[in-house]
């Protein structure tokens, strides 16, 4: 599958990710979000794109990533004008994804000046990269 760096010397992702919005909770009321996330891990798709705003479905992907959270990029978001708020979607992000999150972005731009939860997480290592999403 094709790659692509996000840029400035950060690993390479697949052109091709699946987004979870709809999708896994769709999956899980089948019983099959453990399959599909491991379908994609096995066609080469190693990006996954989720948010609080989905649903459980952040939840649902850390659970299905285990046992393969290492071959998994996982981007997700803040979303939400409160800093409070954020502080907590981020936390409970890093905790299911094994205590690191590759990307977190803010979604929709919301707040972005607000949320200096981000930049701390990142230098304490609890975040690879800081996005934005519109």
């Amino acid at each position: 599958m094709e790659r692509r760096s996000l840029g400035g010397g950060t690993p390479t992702v697949p052109v091709v990710g699946l987004g979870t919005w709809a999708r896994l909770e769709a999956a899980a009321a089948r019983g099959q979000d453990g399959a599909l996330v491991t379908a994609a891990l096995d066609a080469g798709m190693t990006l996954f794109d989720s948010s609080p705003m989905y649903g459980r479905a952040e939840e649902l992907l850390a659970a299905a990533l285990t046992g393969r959270r290492d071959q998994a990029l996982v981007a997700t978001k803040v979303w939400t004008s409160s800093v409070t708020q954020g502080r907590r979607q981020l936390d409970r992000a890093v905790a299911w994804f094994g205590g690191h999150v590759e990307l977190v972005q803010i979604h929709n731009l919301l707040a972005w000046r607000e949320h200096p939860t981000l930049e701390q997480a990142r230098d304490k290592g609890r975040i690879g990269l800081i996005g934005a999403t519109h």
